[in-house]
């Protein structure tokens, strides 16, 4: 299989610290690739040189097999890889439809398009199953997994395959925290990749394929989830040491 994303031989600065040294990293199709780390480790940083906050001093972004070039957030838009923060970056004061468009909203001559933004928005939010009581309630308003949906249904309505999820569950209580498991495992469904950041092992080991770990910038190794126990991938967070028995990892697990 052609990787969907492609990050190689990544390597990034910021005046004396090296903050990303010579790291690769792929997801393919209808994966979710799990990158963990300790604060510092380098992830949040390897992340935003994919979704075009950061420029990369060196290194190479594939998609679908081929190259490209990604500084600005536009870019990174443009080929399919869309971000979700823990912040959400949503605007609280505003409904969900304008948040699902915010910034790239749908106009008709000089004049936002309301109609067509409500119709589209409330078909892409409905399939993700998750209830919404109106769309047009402030998003201040809603609960964390339904502000979740919102960021998610942007995403997805823009035609994401590469779905960036950072920390999707720190905030939420176990109930929307499985609706959001839920979510995730719909869009791995329907071939999205997903890279998922989380301090949550719990969260990585229902949800991850793949299990990628970084320590100090720089790439401790990737492994399959089904291979390894919860203290092998705190050996690899904490002491950057590779499990044993642990196969290389550069291809998709096998399908049960």
């Amino acid at each position: 299989m052609t990787p969907l994303v492609e990050m190689r031989n990544i390597s990034l600065r910021f005046g004396g610290n090296q903050a990303l040294d010579n790291v690769s990293v792929n997801l393919y199709p209808g994966e979710v690739v799990g990158l963990l780390g300790h604060n510092g480790a380098g992830k949040s940083t390897l992340i935003k040189v994919l979704s075009g906050a950061y420029r990369a001093d060196s290194g190479q972004i594939w998609v679908n097999g081929q190259e490209v070039q990604i500084r600005t957030p536009q870019d990174a838009q443009a080929q399919g890889i869309e971000t979700i923060y823990q912040t959400l970056a949503l605007a609280d004061n505003l409904d969900a439809v304008a948040n699902v468009f915010l910034g790239r909203e749908k106009v008709r001559g000089v004049r936002l398009d309301e109609d067509i933004m409500e119709l589209e928005a409330r078909k892409t939010l409905d399939r993700l199953r998750v209830k919404i009581p109106s769309l047009r309630l402030p998003v201040a308003q809603m609960s964390g997994g339904q502000r979740q949906t919102v960021a998610i249904g942007r995403a997805i309505y823009f035609k994401a395959r590469c779905l960036i999820m950072d920390e999707p569950t720190a905030a939420l209580g176990p109930e929307e925290t499985q609706k959001v498991h839920q979510l995730i495992k719909a869009l791995k469904a329907e071939g999205v990749g997903i890279f998922l950041i989380s301090h949550d092992l719990h969260d990585v080991f229902d949800l991850a394929d793949r299990i990628t770990v970084m320590k100090n910038g720089r790439l401790v190794g990737t492994v399959y989830t089904q291979d390894v126990t919860h203290d092998d991938v705190l050996g690899m967070i904490i002491g950057g040491v590779m499990p044993k028995n642990a196969r290389p990892a550069d291809q998709p697990a096998p399908r049960a």
